[in-house]
Formats: structure tokens, sequence, C-alpha cells
């Protein structure tokens, strides 16, 4: 199933999809972290590959986190980024609601957030500790804020980060800056955010989450995720 696909789902698909239960087999719409805790702070277990199969053991009461496991891969993945295959279409998980919602609630025991010095540090370099613009597979979710489908973004051309960029950005390293939200390709950096230049017109860079990243410099939008 291509990218366009997944995103061309229409809302009254998604009202009318049929149900999840317990241990559902669902899918990474994106390349997707897989973190020890059900936050964004949380440490990285493992990456799932872009159309990744997942076992979706429960999820938050929002469907915010879920707890998955995909071979060796055990962890918590962002709900928003995980999809169920119903015939021909994608349905992302926090878009069912209802009966549809038959998924297993876990309550939330266990969380992780920035220490008090990595915000202080933060809040110096953007002003306050700000939120990621990330656009939801269906369309906004929540409090996540999207000003159009996901595939507007990217099924975009986006330039490829060179082999010296990627090098540049390790031999470069800056402060990390931490916002809420996961960290992946197609989601949007604030504007007031601040970005480095690169030795490759078009890209800039930064820290997000302890985690360096490729934005297109005109929109802000992640491009790649450098690992």
């Amino acid at each position: 199933m291509s990218m366009k696909t997944m995103i061309a789902v229409s809302v009254g698909a998604l009202i009318a999809a049929a149900p999840v239960y317990a241990q559902t087999m669902a899918n990474a719409a994106t390349e997707l972290n897989v973190r020890d805790v059900p936050s964004p702070f949380g440490e990285i277990a493992g990456v799932l590959e872009e159309g990744a199969e997942v076992t979706v053991d429960g999820c938050l009461e929002d469907i915010s986190w879920c707890k998955i496991s995909s071979g060796e891969v055990m962890g918590w993945a962002s709900g928003q980024y995980l999809y169920v295959a119903e015939e021909s279409e994608a349905v992302p998980l926090v878009n069912l609601s209802g009966d549809a919602t038959e998924i297993v609630v876990i309550q939330q025991t266990e969380t992780t957030e920035p220490t008090e010095a990595d915000q202080a540090a933060s809040a110096a370099v953007v002003g306050t500790v700000g939120a990621l613009t990330a656009f939801a597979f269906g369309g906004p979710v929540g409090a996540i804020v999207a000003s159009g489908m996901a595939g507007s973004i990217l099924g975009s051309e986006l330039a490829d980060p060179t082999e010296e960029t990627v090098t540049y950005i390790a031999e470069n390293p800056v402060d990390t800056v931490y916002l809420e939200g996961e960290v992946v390709r197609g989601a949007i950096v604030p504007q007031e955010i601040t970005t480095y230049e690169v030795p490759q017109e078009g890209l800039r860079y930064l820290s997000v989450n302890n985690l360096p990243v490729l934005v297109d410099a005109e929109t802000g939008t992640i491009v790649r995720i450098v690992r």
C-alpha cells in the first residue's frame, strides 16, 4: 500500500471502520520510534520501518501511545502513526471511535519528562517549550494542529540530504529543543524554533528531543531523522 493511498482515507471511511480488538495487528505509517515509556522523551528501544507490522497489546485511553511489539522490538509507539488495514484502506488507530474503539486500555503508570536543567536550556533557545506540529494520517487529532492533509507534505518532492550534509550534522552537534509530539518525518517544527545552516541549499537542521533532524528550510517539515 502506497503512502498516498494511506493518506487518501476519507473521514467517512474512518467513522465506518470495523472494530479493532485486543492484540490488534497494525502497521507503522512512517519510520517510527519505539520508546521505553509512553512519552516523546522516553529512551528509544528500537525503530520501526515504514509499513512494519506490529502487534498492539493495548493503548492509553486516548490512544496517544500504544504498547506494541514487532519482532524483537518491544515498547511504546505513538498511536497517531499506527494504522489498521481495512480492505484497501488504512484506518489510523486514533480515528477509531465509539464501538470501533475496543482496544485494551492501559493505565499510564510511568512516563518521562525532560529534567529541569534540560527544560531551562530548551527555554533559553526557544523562549518557551513549544509543541511539535505533526500531520496526522486522516487529519488533525486532538490538540495536534494541521493545516491540511498529511499528503500535501509527505507526498511533495523534498530534497534528499547528501552524505556531506549528514557528516556535517554529526560533526556539528547543537543543543536539543524539547517539544511535545513524536519526532517523525513529515512533522513540522514551529517557525519560532531556531534551525541551523547545512552545506546544502534548501535544508537546515536542529536537534529535537535529542534526535538530530533535517528540515525543509522553507516549511520546517522534517525531511530526515539523522540516526
